[in-house]
């Protein structure tokens, strides 16, 4: 199977998020809701249009599933060996929030497995890449690429903790576990942590859809991680299913 070429997926998310940031720096930026008018949404709309435009030219024959143009019917999307899974603009509320950790996501899935991923933060300047079976890596603006690797927990968790998402079902869940440190992070930079060392485990009771974890889950994969079932850890989580709401899962070291 010819692989595309992925340098030139890194360029397209980096230019979503300069898409993004014109909008996020802009002097209209007011923003409390994702109405139809607002920064929010035209920033989310600018970078699904560019990333939709530039994947579909660069691999024509791999379609494209982005939370912006999720409407296609299952009974097309099943039979898709391989796919483009975007999320323009991950990491909403810390884009209302002014606090830099949203994303720009995008993977690419074979056989319901994500195999390769970028995750783009344009206001951190900071781009993630893995590819499973051949590592990762982080990279600061231009600086150089340094490889990704999960840290084994010594004494006890450093447990991802969303900044947005709290839940009963996290709480219940930490009680059962050593947790050492807890390390707040929004959007998908929440995989980012495990894969980079800083965290250990991401547990995940709270809604989400594959969009919103498919590179992430690549990325985490690569840097020698899992992505696990939260009520059945040895069945990873899987992508193209006809309902795109994730279950609960488990990111861990």
């Amino acid at each position: 199977m010819t692989q595309p070429d992925f340098e030139a997926v890194i360029a397209i998310a980096r230019e979503a998020g300069n898409a993004i940031l014109e909008v996020y720096n802009g002097p209209e930026f007011d923003v409390q809701t994702k109405d139809d008018e607002s920064p929010l949404t035209a920033a989310d709309r600018a970078a699904h249009r560019l990333i939709d435009r530039e994947l579909r030219a660069l691999t024509p024959a791999i379609p494209v599933l982005s939370e912006e143009g999720a409407d296609v019917p299952y009974a097309e999307r099943q039979a898709w060996q391989r796919f483009w899974l975007v999320d323009p603009l991950d990491g909403t509320k810390e884009f209302i929030k002014r606090n830099g950790e949203f994303t720009v996501n995008i993977a690419l899935v074979e056989d319901g497995a994500p195999v390769w991923g970028v995750i783009r933060a344009p206001a951190l300047g900071t781009t993630y890449v893995g590819r499973v079976g051949e590592g990762g890596w982080r990279q600061e603006g231009d600086g150089p690429r340094e490889p990704l690797a999960v840290k084994t927990p010594d004494n006890g968790h450093a447990v991802v903790k969303s900044r947005s998402h709290p839940t009963g079902e996290l709480a219940d869940y930490l009680e059962k576990i050593h947790v050492a440190d807890e390390v707040p992070v929004g959007s998908s930079l929440k995989f980012c942590a495990v894969a980079e060392g800083r965290a250990t485990l991401y547990p995940r009771f709270g809604p989400t859809m594959e969009w919103d974890t498919g590179a992430g889950h690549a990325i985490v994969e690569a840097a020698g991680g899992r992505v696990r079932l939260a009520e059945d850890e040895a069945t990873p989580l899987r992508y193209n299913k006809d309902d795109l709401h994730n279950p609960f899962f488990i990111v861990s070291a």
